[in-house]
């Protein structure tokens, strides 16, 4: 299994970003696929789910309406557009499958 975060970056409040994450080793449309962030100093937090098919989303109160989270199965990436950002989105964001995460990708909220 090989995750592959990109998109991350410096963005003023009410910004938006476009994280992708590029999957490899495994059957990418078989899985359910997860965004998970780490803020400075802090523990995981989950962010939001993906069914393999990509009808079904789940996301946590603290991003629900501003984060987009999608997938396209016939290039084996998984998406997160994020709208709105705030100054505690900063955080590195990840893609996990069954626990398994990729090397992230920065995300900082700042003026």
């Amino acid at each position: 299994v090989q995750l592959v975060e990109s998109g991350g970056g410096l963005v003023q409040p009410g910004g938006s970003l476009r994280l992708s994450c590029a999957a490899s080793g495994f059957t990418f449309s078989n899985y359910a696929m997860t965004w998970v962030r780490q803020a400075p100093g802090k523990g995981l937090e989950w962010v939001s789910t993906i069914n393999p098919g990509g009808g079904i989303t789940l996301y946590a109160d603290s991003v629900k309406g501003r984060f987009t989270i999608s997938r396209d199965n016939t290039k084996n990436t998984l998406f997160l557009q994020m709208n709105g950002l705030k100054s505690e989105d900063t955080a590195v964001y990840y893609c996990a499958k069954d626990g398994v995460r990729g090397q992230g990708t920065l995300v900082t909220v700042s003026s």
